[in-house]
């Protein structure tokens, strides 16, 4: 039984490799794309809209109120990089109901790129809120002591947030795997709703805690929730 889709390899030249990784986050990339594309490409104001407009008005809507009650002002402003970060994940949770597509969350490489995307997105919207200088000096607030504990709390942080998802998502998958070997049909379809439900919630709280830095930097300087990594 495979541990990751790093294990399953489709090409390899010497150091050079395709693995499933790679390939299941294009086609979940293209997917969602592809998606977007063709249901906003004929978008209408009036009362009858086609249901898949109606489903996308929700999950933006619901997106942007979230948002808004972290605390950052203008969630409009933030609601492509965070409504991003949740899509794709939960989107990966998704996947598992198609027989051998493996969510690419549960590989380590795709949750440390996903943390490191908001390990990045932090300091530029807190840059954008509050400037350059004024963003650089909360790193030495109160005191310029506080500065190497400060940059330790970004790095440990973005890995928490790669380490958490990655936990969550391959346990569910290699559960199911076990149960298939060693049990009835019908247990392991529990258990793959059970595994589906705690993906989308690990995809909601993935945004959240990404919303809650965000907020922190451009609101206040320093993430003052960052011990909740």
């Amino acid at each position: 039984m495979r541990l990751t889709p790093d294990q399953w390899i489709f090409w390899q030249h010497g150091f050079f490799k395709i693995n499933a990784t790679l390939v299941f986050t294009w086609v979940l990339m293209a997917v969602l794309v592809v998606g977007a594309k063709l249901i906003t490409r004929k978008l209408s104001m009036d009362l009858e809209r086609a249901p898949w407009q109606n489903l996308l008005e929700i999950i933006v809507s619901g997106i942007e109120k979230q948002i808004e009650e972290v605390g950052l002002k203008q969630p409009k402003h933030y609601v492509a990089f965070l409504g991003t970060l949740f899509l794709f994940v939960a989107a990966s949770s998704l996947s598992t109901l198609i027989p051998g597509f493996e969510p690419p969350t549960g590989s380590l490489s795709t949750t440390v790129a996903l943390a490191l995307c908001v390990f990045v997105a932090v300091p530029l919207f807190g840059i954008a809120a509050q400037g350059f200088g004024a963003y650089l000096k909360s790193y030495m607030e109160p005191t310029f002591i506080m500065l190497p504990f400060n940059i330790v709390s970004e790095v440990s942080r973005t890995l928490a947030l790669a380490v958490r998802l990655f936990g969550n998502m391959m346990s569910g998958a290699m559960i199911i795997g076990i149960l298939l070997t060693i049990t009835p049909f019908f247990f392991p379809i529990v258990m793959t709703g059970l595994g589906l439900l705690t993906g989308m919630v690990q995809a909601y709280i993935f945004s959240i805690l990404a919303a809650v830095y965000i907020a922190a930097a451009a609101n206040t300087g320093r993430p003052k929730l960052a011990s909740s990594a």
